[in-house]
């Protein structure tokens, strides 16, 4: 399923979608990200509800697929800044945690 797919069947709200077409192969949830950091697999949807700059910077070097904000947290401007010149895949949900990953595993069966 691609980042493009998986928002439109979730209808999570678009950030910043630098490559729709990226496959997602998995998926995480976590919030301490040293944590994310070292255990996030490439490819995952990672779902957090942390909106630094940090984020950013930890998806890039995990190279995630994409990053889900759960739970309406508002991203600050400079995430969402820089998550468009980096490139990351950035979205937004509603949803709280459990119920968003729940979902995200359903339909990567």
């Amino acid at each position: 399923m691609t980042v493009k797919d998986l928002s439109e069947k979730l209808n999570l709200k678009v950030l910043n979608l630098a490559d729709g077409d990226r496959e997602i192969k998995g998926g995480y949830a976590g919030d301490l990200l040293s944590w994310v950091m070292g255990r996030a697999k490439e490819d995952c949807a990672w779902v957090t509800i942390m909106t630094n700059i940090n984020v950013i910077a930890v998806a890039s070097l995990a190279d995630v697929a994409c990053v889900i904000i759960s739970e309406n947290a508002s991203p600050d401007e400079q995430m969402l800044s820089v998550s468009g010149q980096k490139e990351i895949n950035l979205l937004q949900s509603e949803k709280d945690t459990f119920t968003l990953c729940g979902e995200i595993a359903e339909l990567l069966k």
